[in-house]
């Protein structure tokens, strides 16, 4: 099997004051909604219908109990956006402990991309990041919010990242088995 380089960029911010949000939608078309009640077969959805086309695979194998356990834990939120009533993107959110939260996954659905949703998806999800020890009372109040990128996320991901006022703290260049992409199936939407 061949390999190609990835490259990862790791950003934080490390104050409330760092966000620098995106204009919302002017319409209401756009609604970002918390899925309160864990579910494993949602989430899922949602992440391979978000990486299906940029090689998310690190949690395709996960058992219906680990999705249950890992969505379960104190500090792990799903944020949904939806447009007219369709999940067009999501942002999870992990408490990693010591008052940092991570962005571990964010990501819009092929069809949604290019539509000026990201920028407003991450800012909300920013900023309910920094907010978490509030829903959370056994959590360290917030000190840090960080994620990763790489060169298979979306040709925006890095640049939408730095507009919202996260600044870069490490780049690694690794190589990885070039899989292929698990989807989305023959004929699915992949934009202009």
């Amino acid at each position: 099997m061949s390999s190609v380089p990835v490259t990862t960029w790791s950003l934080e911010q490390t104050s409330p004051s760092d966000l620098l949000p995106a204009t919302a939608p002017e319409d209401d078309a756009v609604r970002i909604v918390r899925a309160e009640a864990p579910s494993p077969e949602f989430s899922r959805f949602l992440y391979a219908s978000v990486g299906g086309d940029i090689r998310w695979t690190d949690r395709l194998g996960w058992t219906h109990a680990r999705w249950r356990e890992y969505l379960a834990r104190p500090g792990v939120e799903t944020w949904v956006a939806y447009e007219r009533g369709t999940p067009a993107g999501y942002v999870e959110l992990e408490a990693t402990g010591e008052g940092v939260v991570e962005i571990a996954y964010f990501g819009l659905l092929p069809a949604f991309r290019g539509r000026r949703i990201g920028g407003h998806l991450l800012s909300f999800g920013t900023a309910r990041a920094w907010d978490l020890a509030t829903r959370w009372p056994d959590l360290t109040p917030v000190k840090r919010v960080w994620l990763h990128t790489c060169s298979k996320d979306g040709p925006y991901a890095l640049d939408n990242y730095l507009r919202r006022g996260f600044t870069l703290f490490d780049t690694k260049v690794e190589l990885e088995a070039d899989l292929p992409t698990p989807g989305p199936w023959p004929g699915a939407f992949l934009g202009d």
